[in-house]
């Protein structure tokens, strides 16, 4: 990943969201995760902010599914992380990692 394009702590909670909703990903599993596992109250246009930002990035990558009857016919957008995107996460966990080694007394952890 080029200096300069670390992930904020927003963008990496949205591609770890994606992740954690898997294949076929779409908007509201992603922002479901990401208030469950991080008991933030995040609102879901943010989250579908930024996932056009990551896409516009290169770090995910959408499709339209196909339309269903209980969305009025309407298709979702489904999202997949980019082998980009999980390189950028994964240099995000690894700095967050290495920033607090050593600290596990002092963050109670």
């Amino acid at each position: 990943m080029p200096p300069g394009s670390a992930l904020g702590e927003f963008e990496s909670l949205v591609v770890l969201g994606v992740l954690q909703a898997g294949e076929d990903a779409y908007g509201v599993p992603v922002w479901r995760a990401i208030q469950e596992r991080t008991g933030r109250d995040v609102s879901l246009a943010a989250v579908y902010k930024t996932l056009d930002r990551l896409e516009s990035k290169g770090l995910v990558r959408s499709r339209q599914g196909e339309p269903t009857a209980e969305r009025g016919g309407r298709a979702k957008r489904l999202y997949a992380v980019t082998p980009g995107g999980l390189d950028a996460v994964r240099a995000s966990v690894q700095a967050l990692t290495q920033m607090t080694a050593g600290l596990d007394e002092v963050l109670g952890t």
